[in-house]
């Protein structure tokens, strides 16, 4: 691997504290591969062999149903780590991964780097507390679909990728990545007429505005207070 990969693995929370001895382990197993926009990573119930990190570009995670119908689990961007269920458990992919836009992603073989982290408890232990937050992730998806309307669940959703895919402008969060009406609502199995309907609600309450190129700017902390009342 070339220097700038071995830094890219470097800023993944997973290995961002490893010394170059422990980097060394990881950087002899990996791989650099190119992914066009539109081009599947792996399908879902495809052997589940690797796990990836994101070098450059966007990868979108997603489950289809019996009829085809598609829900967006996840949209991981640049330093994300993937698929986190991958680890310690043989099997296919739980889901399918598409290529947003161009990637660049480094591929390690999931074999290996379960030896590596066997032989390493400390690396092991830091693996564990990022598991450990994607579980509190889910939790709360899961509590949100269950205890809150449409109407909330679509704020909750925003609140949600304000974290997981935005940045923080002059007080707002601005999401990096043009979401779709369609890709909103089959994140939470609702309609993208709803979540229209809803955006616009937002958007005359000052909640949420749109820049020149498109990009939704979000007032997180009022759509947080938007929940409370």
């Amino acid at each position: 691997m070339r220097n700038e990969d071995i830094l890219k693995l470097s800023e993944v929370p997973l290995f961002k504290e490893l010394s170059e001895e422990e980097m060394a382990l990881f950087t002899k197993i990996a791989q650099v591969r190119f992914y066009k926009h539109k081009m599947y990573v792996f399908m879902q119930d495809d052997p589940l062999d690797r796990v990836f990190l994101i070098h450059s570009g966007k990868i979108k995670i997603f489950k289809t149903d019996y009829s085809g119908r598609e829900q967006i689990i996840s949209v991981f961007e640049q330093g994300d780590l993937f698929p986190l269920a991958g680890f310690f458990r043989k099997g296919t992919f739980p889901a399918s991964a598409e290529v947003m836009e161009d990637a660049k992603l480094i591929v390690i073989p999931l074999d290996q780097f379960e030896q590596v982290l066997l032989s390493n408890p400390e690396i092991c232990i830091k693996l564990f507390k990022v598991l450990g937050e994607t579980i509190i992730d889910l939790q709360s998806r899961l509590e949100s679909q269950m205890l809150h309307n449409t109407y909330e669940q679509i704020i909750t959703l925003l609140v949600r990728l304000c974290k997981s895919n935005g940045v923080e402008v002059n007080g707002k969060y601005k999401l990096t990545t043009h979401f779709t009406n369609r890709e909103l609502a089959s994140m939470i199995g609702t309609t993208r007429e709803t979540i229209s309907r809803t955006i616009t609600q937002l958007k005359k309450k000052n909640y949420i505005i749109q820049d020149e190129d498109g990009f939704y700017l979000i007032e997180r902390e009022a759509l947080q207070q938007e929940l409370i009342y």
